[in-house]
């Protein structure tokens, strides 16, 4: 299929929430199945989790990439799942050229983790669509994140599903067990970066830490919101972004998720 005949596709972000998502059935996981039906089949995705940090930024780049089980404490089922989609390292490839001058490493050991194959096995649970991984360089800056969106946004003319997948708010330390009430910052910054995207205000989400203390305490690790940014990146003038699902789970998990452009 070559680019001039390829449908132009969403950029989605997804409020991956727990990895038990990929067993269950729930409004979020409804979602993620309704978005596929309603988008063309991808050619292949690029996908940044929250799962994969590193040094340096890496682009998956083997044939078959292994299903990682990077969680501990769930049931033995969740360690049974396997998403044996196929790799696409010709695709990976472009992406390294396509983010020059960032020095890219074509990775051969990772894989796709759970981030990514607990969204896709709702989305595609014929596991036939080519997945490959970009990771998240946790060394660099809110704006490499958001630039480096802004680079891969051409692919989605090439009939190119770009997915990303964390939380907005993710502070495990604070999680209600019992699925209580949600904390009130949680909400204020759920709030505020919602509005955010409606409205189009990429800056303000780049310098998410003016938010003050309800963003140190939504996001006291960068690397569940930094996915956002690829995504926001990826926004062409005029496109528009819906947002399907929101809320917060167990005190201070946020399931938001937002799509980019077409399907939006």
């Amino acid at each position: 299929m070559s680019p001039s005949s390829s449908p132009h596709m969403p950029a989605i972000f997804f409020g991956h929430g727990s990895p038990m998502n990929a067993l269950e059935e729930n409004a979020s996981t409804a979602v993620w199945r309704q978005l596929a039906a309603a988008m063309p089949k991808p050619k292949a995705i690029v996908a940044i989790s929250a799962h994969w940090t590193t040094r340096g930024t890496q682009v998956t780049a083997m044939d078959a990439p292994r299903t990682i089980h990077d969680f501990g404490g769930f049931p033995q089922a969740l360690f049974d799942v396997q998403y044996p989609a196929p790799g696409a390292p010709a695709l990976a490839a472009r992406v390294r050229d396509l983010l020059r001058p960032v020095d890219v490493t074509l990775d051969e050991s990772w894989g796709l983790d759970h981030g990514t194959w607990s969204i896709l096995r709702k989305m595609y649970p014929a596991a036939d669509v080519p997945v490959i991984q970009l990771s998240l360089d946790v060394s660099r800056p809110n704006r490499f994140h958001f630039e480096i969106g802004q680079r891969l946004a051409s692919l989605r003319d090439e009939g190119i599903l770009i997915m990303a997948s964390g939380n907005v708010v993710h502070n495990l330390r604070t999680i209600k067990w019992n699925n209580g009430d949600a904390y009130d910052w949680a909400i204020r910054f759920n709030d505020a970066i919602h509005g955010c995207l409606l409205r189009g205000e990429a800056e303000r989400l780049v310098d998410y830490a003016q938010w003050g203390e309800d963003a140190r305490l939504s996001v006291p690790t960068p690397e569940h919101f930094l996915p956002l940014l690829y995504i926001v990146g990826t926004q062409q003038q005029g496109e528009p972004i819906a947002i399907p699902v929101d809320g917060i789970e167990l005190g201070s998990i946020s399931m938001l998720s937002a799509v980019v452009g077409p399907h939006a």
